[in-house]
């Protein structure tokens, strides 16, 4: 009989698919640190997983496995060679959160450009007159953004945005300037060049070799000082400690993180410090709704993978589809 490990709660909906179907066990681990979740991998056949690291020697020790299905679209955590290695296919959920991050993106936006937080802890602080006096914020309209990919969620943060009036400019080598165009927005060729004329840049990429730490000093730098950053998408992709002396010196203005290098942050890390920065605990995605989206998408993943019948758009490591 199949046995399906979780690894952290998911959505009631989500579990309702997964127990809706006869023959299977399921098991949840609340807290699945790298001892449990080698421990109990050994004996499953599929793994829905969350957010917790998965060992790669995790992998080596199951010998049932045979199909991983990620809570969400990133796959950090996951050891992918490890998969590969076995020829064990890693699933991510589909076009469920797009909306969701999307609007989140927004959020920090607005209340960059607001001074939402500042101005909240002014008024619960009897700084009423002193919060309305600062001056500071600044309207959406006329200003120019600048999407650093044009996926899924970048196309709905450009949707969004052409309602407040905004400039549209998107990097991303794999959509033509003729689509981009078609959906009202900008193709920069080169999103370095582009940095100068923008008032927010957005990043919607993966965290990978060439993506990391992207966002540095020379390009924080080239920025205006008037500008912020915004970042929902995988921590990694700025340089904190550059950030940090950005937004100090003045070279930047703001910055809406949603995702850190380190999550969460330690006690003493340069940004927490600066209200000029809009924390979210990287939770972005993690709407009500959008949880029984995520839940329900990738337990059909793991129900797919061991039926044989993934969806191959779903599948990061396509080959070890194909090879099993």
């Amino acid at each position: 009989m199949p046995h399906v490990l979780i690894a952290g709660p998911i959505h009631a909906d989500g579990m309702a698919v997964l127990e809706g179907r006869e023959g299977v066990t399921v098991e949840v681990l609340t807290a699945p640190d790298a001892a449990a979740l080698t421990e109990r991998l050994a004996a499953a056949d599929a793994l829905l997983i969350r957010t917790a690291p998965l060992p790669p020697a995790a992998v080596e020790a199951a010998p049932r496995l045979k199909v991983v299905a990620r809570h969400g679209v990133g796959y950090d955590n996951v050891p992918v060679e490890a998969l590969n290695a076995r020829r064990i296919p890693l699933a991510i959920v589909g076009n469920v959160n797009a909306q969701t991050v999307a609007e989140h993106t927004l959020f920090l936006m607005l209340t960059l450009a607001k001074r939402g937080a500042v101005r909240d802890r002014a008024v619960r602080d009897g700084q009423w007159d002193a919060a309305r006096a600062g001056g500071g914020t600044w309207e959406l309209a006329g200003r120019t953004l600048l999407l650093v990919g044009f996926g899924r969620i970048g196309r709905e943060v450009a949707r969004r945005v052409r309602a407040f009036d905004m400039a549209v400019q998107a990097y991303d080598p794999f959509v033509v300037r003729e689509e981009m165009a078609g959906l009202g927005v900008e193709k920069a060729e080169d999103w370095r060049a582009a940095l100068p004329g923008a008032d927010v840049v957005s990043l919607h990429v993966p965290r990978t070799p060439e993506t990391e730490n992207m966002i540095g000093a020379a390009e924080l730098r080239a920025m205006k000082p008037t500008a912020v950053v915004i970042n929902a998408a995988r921590g990694g992709l700025i340089d904190e400690t550059a950030l940090a002396d950005a937004l100090e010196s003045g070279d930047v203005a703001g910055a809406g993180l949603d995702t850190l290098d380190s999550e969460p942050p330690g006690p003493g890390h340069p940004l927490l410090a600066l209200d000029s920065v809009v924390f979210s605990p990287h939770s972005a995605a993690l709407t009500e709704e959008c949880l029984a989206r995520m839940g329900v998408s990738a337990a059909e993943n793991i129900l797919a993978g061991l039926d044989g019948r993934l969806d191959p758009a779903l599948v990061v490591n396509r080959d070890a589809l194909e090879r099993t």
